[in-house]
């Protein structure tokens, strides 16, 4: 039988398997990586340093550098780390921290609009760490030569400053003369947001030609801490050539080595929410690598790019300009970067998918009316109501198809009790019964295809887009993007205990959110045809508690959605459903408590039709009219009453005319 509940049932359940085995296969793995990692000790100096970009594989002379090795043995505290040298202070309005003039690393840099929690005594988010702390996090631009002769500045140079602090509209110059009378010096600059850049010159007032290859690197120590959430990608990124490349940590630690070459583009480490990423000159070509050390404990993940070599005789200089960004994926200022500055597709460092075309101008549609209403949660809720109306076409004809078979409901009912046994007969009767209706099974089924995408993509913009993080709602919903922190084990926050972390009974943590969807949910099931098939209306019986125990953990953000979504649904359906004077509820159009008798077959007629027996309809049910459901005490209702003694009155009136034709025969 072709019923479109199938198609429904069988999307319904592959999205049920795909965030079930997120939930209950993926996530506990990625906690138990999580907790093997945090037992892991810290580096030591020396243990599988990465080859600098350009170094040979030839063994290095004494004193010469490989990544940056840690100079202790034991992790540092942040705090002591950033005392160990002299510093150039970084102040703007969104970034604060320092650069380490020995080695002139960028390795402590916090974000100061954005915080770890929504507590207000939250510490601010400290995206950069010194060599020495735990897990090291910095970025660098230096040169790379194959004279081994030549001095290089190196982890261990002290750099001369021209200033103590790097602000939005001061720059600082950073300078290092070797002993053969080259001169180096990075003139380092900040815009208002988070992107640096660094100017690398090079004075040859030495008596020999010197040849130099400018690079830049980022260097990551220890698995970060991510979501492993199929649907987002955290770990090395970049764009070569015009193509998006996407590396997981655990694919770098299988490959250990990833090459490109390339003109324009970017790479760089990025996570959920901020970004460390190299912009190389967009005109000039250059060598990019993703690194991970091999046998280290931990590892080292590392995104570096190398230019060309370039002569330079005495006299002369070499200049190369590059950039570094360092802080939070926002989408418009990442647009405006990519605008100005002309870096490739640098938007899509944040992982907008596959609905790209979708879900980028969900994200400005969001972002507008938010901006407008001073609310992410108000901005959802009218962005559902012009979703409803783009779709209001489609959703129209899906619900007047319901309403079709709702109305239907009894005489399949009636076809299904007749030929149950006979599934290829019963499925001839169905079709004849549509045919003549005019009703279609799969009309239904598009609308809700199509609207699959619209959801996908609007459920990437809740959980990718940094906007989102910690945006308040109304009430107790402080954060669209975490799910509803109320709890039915402490009576929604009324019991005076908090819930922590329990385990696998974490599922039954529901909020007050997702109990509001489940209920929309059981509406929606009672206004639409309930399945013939006894096991397949259990089964859709079952989903809204099923999905009610699974959406308990999606963003609270995308539960409001999908619970408004479901009420303009029902009131769409209800109007539509009170237009085809189709009842509304279970009474219209539900299946029969009792298995109804067949009839016994009438002597009259006999002859004609043998091999087919007759569907009988009563004048009710032929206008349209669901027959009404059986009193509670088993006795037939009035109606019922009046259709029997109007078919014994037909068929007695049969029977007179018959016997009148015998006698005059």
């Amino acid at each position: 039988m072709i019923d479109n509940r199938n198609l429904i049932l069988a999307v319904v359940l592959s999205l049920a398997i795909l965030i079930g085995f997120q939930y209950l296969v993926v996530d506990p793995q990625q906690q138990f990586a999580e907790q093997q990692a945090a037992q892991q000790i810290p580096p030591t100096a020396g243990q599988g340093e990465i080859p600098l970009p350009g170094a040979t594989t030839e063994p290095l002379p004494p004193g010469a550098e490989t990544a940056a090795a840690p100079d202790v043995s034991a992790a540092m505290s942040r705090e002591a780390a950033l005392e160990q040298g002299p510093r150039v202070r970084i102040e703007t309005p969104v970034l604060s921290g320092s650069i380490a003039l020995r080695g002139a690393q960028l390795d402590d840099l916090i974000l100061t609009r954005y915080h770890e929690t929504i507590a207000d005594d939250s510490p601010e988010i400290d995206l950069l760490s010194p060599v020495s702390t735990a897990k090291p996090y910095y970025a660098y631009f230096r040169w790379s030569s194959g004279d081994r002769t030549l001095e290089l500045p190196d982890s261990a140079t002290l750099w001369q400053a021209d200033s103590r602090t790097l602000t939005s509209d001061r720059p600082v110059t950073l300078t290092w003369t070797n002993s053969q009378g080259v001169r180096f010096e990075q003139v380092i600059s900040l815009d208002e947001g988070y992107m640096f850049t660094v100017t690398q010159r090079v004075f040859n007032e030495g008596s020999a030609t010197v040849a130099l290859s400018p690079f830049g690197l980022i260097s990551r120590t220890g698995h970060p801490d991510v979501l492993g959430f199929y649907i987002l990608h955290e770990g090395l990124i970049g764009v070569f050539d015009e193509t998006l490349e996407e590396k997981d940590y655990d694919e770098l630690e299988d490959s250990g080595t990833i090459q490109h070459s390339t003109t324009g583009g970017w790479l760089g480490i990025t996570d959920k929410y901020w970004l460390v990423a190299l912009i190389p000159d967009q005109q000039k070509a250059v060598h990019a690598r993703f690194v991970h050390s091999a046998g280290t404990n931990p590892g080292k993940y590392q995104s570096d790019f190398l230019y060309d070599a370039v002569s330079v005789p005495p006299g002369r200089s070499l200049e190369n300009t590059s950039r570094l960004f360092a802080g939070a994926k926002e989408v418009h200022r990442l647009d405006g970067y990519q605008e100005e500055l002309g870096i490739v597709r640098f938007d899509r460092a944040v992982d907008f998918g596959w609905f790209y075309f979708l879900t980028k101008p969900f994200f400005y549609m969001l972002h507008y009316f938010a901006e407008k209403l001073g609310n992410f949660g108000l901005s959802i809720l009218l962005v559902t109501v012009i979703i409803k109306l783009v779709f209001f076409p489609l959703a129209n004809k899906s619900y007047r198809a319901m309403a079709k078979m709702k109305k239907l409901q009894p005489e399949m009912v009636r076809l299904k009790e007749r030929f149950g046994e006979d599934k290829q007969r019963l499925n001839q009767e169905m079709m004849t019964l549509y045919k003549k209706e005019g009703a279609n099974p799969m009309s239904g089924c598009l609308p809700i295809v199509v609207q699959i995408p619209v959801f996908f993509a609007l459920y990437k913009v809740l959980f990718v887009t940094i906007e989102m993080r910690h945006a308040p709602f109304y009430g107790w919903i402080q954060d669209l993007s975490a799910p509803d922190p109320t709890s039915v084990l402490n009576g929604f926050g009324l019991l005076p205990w908090e819930i922590g972390d329990i385990g696998l009974l974490a599922i039954l943590n529901i909020g007050v959110w997702p109990i509001a969807m489940g209920l929309t949910m059981v509406l929606q099931h009672r206004l639409n045809p309930q399945p013939t098939d006894p096991v397949q209306a259990k089964v859709f019986l079952m989903m809204p508690i099923v999905f009610t125990f699974l959406l308990a953990q999606f963003p609270a953000g995308l539960v409001i959605y999908w619970t408004w979504n479901n009420l303009l649904s029902i009131v769409q359906q209800m109007v539509i459903m009170k237009r085809a004077g189709v009842p509304i509820g279970r009474g219209g159009g539900s299946q029969p408590r009792h298995t109804r008798q067949p009839e016994p077959k009438k002597e009259a007629d006999t002859s004609k039709r043998q091999d087919q027996p007759e569907v009988e309809t009563d004048s009710n049910t032929s206008q349209g009219q669901p027959e009404s459901e059986p009193r509670m005490d088993g006795k037939p209702s009035k109606r019922q009453r009046r259709a029997k003694a109007k078919r014994d009155g037909k068929a007695s009136k049969r029977h007179r005319r018959s016997g009148a034709e015998t006698d005059l025969r």
